[in-house]
């Protein structure tokens, strides 16, 4: 049998507007007066126990004057779920007094003039930050418009955004350049975005990254700001600081971190090695045939074994190696640079970090008197970056991966939301799937 009032079965009596319905909506300070499903939505109309309200204004206890029916979105289930909030309306008793009249407010129901109750917002923030989803795939489940999600969403966004607690505990800082439109730049400001990541490992010892901020530019500049404005506290707790191959954001690290060991990250070390490798497999392709790499010369069968580790390649590989080798004697200045890449790569691969830092120092001390030029370029190269270099194994294998991996998180959500054209919501979406506003 239904409750004559709350149209529920769950109801003890008229006088118990259905206990269970409080339970299973669960919104604190109210309770379930009627529950209606209608046109594919789940109608439940609540309202607030009756109690003296004073004016906000003078204090003055207030008159009632009715009520108003108020609809929210609410997190959806099976079905759509609105929920009808019966708001008292309230006049001050005060005749002198400004106020006049005014409406209760229940912030732990919803925010004043929102349309999402508090719990849809908690909800949609965090299928943002954990199951990728967009504001234009919530929008849809709740059944409202974008922008009626965004305006809920945006100011917890950046409340969080704005707790510098979430800066705390820093110890290892990761950075890179990351392009966040391809517009032209006078409509939407600079491409490039300088990005920043905790890179500080746990108990454990696992590095756990999560983004910190994205300011506009690609500079030691625009890093050193960001670096300065933390505070010194900040920039005292930073032990490790990890970075590309890029001398503006050195100076900036050695500028502002007086106390930190830059460390340069080993994935692009590696990579100028492989770069190199490449270079002198054109430059002897056309020196010995004339033209670039076609099909049925020897360099250009064996370019994808070259990028390759020397411990990876299977038999078939090597004896391919090896005959595009001896096609030509021009040939062998390309296997000595790629044997110079693998020893390179060799010391990152070493077990003993003593082993590869051994290794390292003679990779600097031995390359740039290379006659390959290429090779010497790479040497001349890493001598200039040398501390940043075999800091590597004396800080416990530091490196920019973790900022990578970020750097693959915020791709992923930027073609989910198919481009961005507001650089501060970017900003505060980025930094929320991202861990930035997780302290």
């Amino acid at each position: 049998m239904l409750h004559p009032t709350s149209g529920c079965a769950d109801a003890r009596s008229a006088a118990d507007p259905c206990y269970r319905c409080d339970l299973l909506v669960g919104l604190d300070g109210v309770h379930v007066e009627h529950v209606d499903r209608r046109d594919g939505l789940l109608i439940v109309t609540v309202s607030t126990p009756a109690a003296p309200t004073g004016c906000p204004l003078c204090g003055v206890v207030a008159i009632g004057r009715g009520r108003r029916r108020r609809v929210l979105h609410d997190v959806p289930g099976v079905t759509r779920v609105r929920i009808v909030w019966r708001q008292r309306v309230w006049r001050c008793g005060d005749v002198g007094c400004a106020k006049k009249t005014f409406v209760e407010q229940l912030p732990s129901l919803v925010a004043r003039r929102g349309s999402l109750t508090r719990r849809a917002v908690d909800w949609a923030i965090g299928q943002l930050r954990r199951e990728h989803a967009t504001i234009e795939g919530l929008r849809r489940q709740l059944g409202t418009s974008w922008k009626t999600v965004w305006r809920a969403v945006e100011p917890e966004l950046v409340r969080l955004a704005a707790d510098e607690s979430r800066f705390e505990n820093v110890t290892t800082l990761g950075v890179d350049e990351h392009i966040w439109h391809h517009v032209d730049h006078r409509k939407r400001g600079p491409k490039e975005l300088t990005g920043m990541v905790d890179l500080s490992r746990d108990s454990t010892g696992k590095t756990r990254a999560r983004l910190l901020d994205l300011v506009p530019g690609r500079s030691g500049k625009a890093y050193a700001s960001w670096l300065s404005e933390r505070g010194e506290a900040f920039r005292k707790n930073v032990k490790v600081a990890a970075l590309d191959p890029f001398a503006g954001y050195k100076t900036a690290i050695d500028d502002t971190l007086e106390d930190a060991v830059a460390v340069l990250d080993a994935f692009h070390v590696v990579k100028l090695g492989t770069a190199a490798v490449d270079e002198v497999r054109r430059r002897v392709q056309q020196d010995t045939l004339g033209h670039r790499g076609r099909k049925g010369d020897p360099l250009y069968g064996i370019q994808t074994i070259l990028r390759a580790g020397a411990e990876n390649l299977t038999d078939k590989q090597r004896i391919r190696l090896t005959a595009a080798i001896e096609a030509d004697p021009a040939h062998d200045e390309v296997f000595v640079a790629w044997q110079c890449a693998q020893q390179l790569r060799s010391a990152y691969h070493a077990k003993d970090l003593t082993e590869g830092r051994r290794i390292a120092e003679r990779v600097v001390d031995t390359f740039h008197t290379c006659p390959i030029p290429e090779i010497a370029r790479l040497g001349r190269t890493l001598r200039r970056w040398r501390s940043a270099f075999l800091a590597y194994f004396t800080t416990s294998r530091a490196n920019n991966g973790g900022t990578e991996a970020i750097n693959g998180i915020i791709e992923l959500h930027r073609r989910l939301a198919r481009g961005y054209r507001n650089r501060e919501n970017y900003r505060l979406r980025m930094l929320l799937t991202a861990g930035g506003l997780t302290p």
